[in-house]
């Protein structure tokens, strides 16, 4: 995925959320706390791949999350999340943040989701059929 500009966003992304930096989200240090990172991502990764599949999903891992640069107080953090792989019942999205306005990444990382079924078992991915126009969420926590 490509840096977005002030309010154009790739068309490769599934999943666009804004979010808001807050003091609540912050280290010591008035940055994006790491875990509160984790999970604004994750969150990304669940929606793209709920989006692209019929059923539930439930992450497997976070196999990878890197932070690449700060996230302070008070900026707006852009969170994309695309689709790379399907297996069998199992969903590999790609996360990437930029902070607003400058271009800058801040994470990346790689999720893998798992299909389930009612009872929480692995199950086959059914696709959704095709969309023309990826799907844009914005969210302020």
């Amino acid at each position: 995925m490509t840096a977005p500009a002030h309010t154009a966003f790739p068309a490769e992304a599934d999943v666009h959320l804004v979010e808001l930096v807050r003091p609540a989200d912050a280290n010591t240090h008035g940055t994006l706390f790491a875990p509160n990172g984790l999970a604004l991502a994750g969150r990304t990764a669940y929606l793209a791949a709920r989006l692209y599949c019929t059923q539930p999903v439930v992450m497997a891992a976070a196999t990878r999350l890197d932070f690449v640069a700060p996230v302070p107080v008070g900026a707006l953090l852009h969170l994309q999340a695309a689709v790379t792989r399907r297996g069998r019942s199992s969903i590999t999205v790609r996360v990437e943040g930029w902070l607003d306005g400058c271009g800058t990444r801040a994470l990346r990382g790689e999720f893998e989701m798992v299909a389930v079924d009612a009872h929480g078992r692995p199950t086959p991915v059914t696709p959704r059929p095709s969309r023309d126009e990826p799907i844009r969420y914005f969210h302020q926590g």
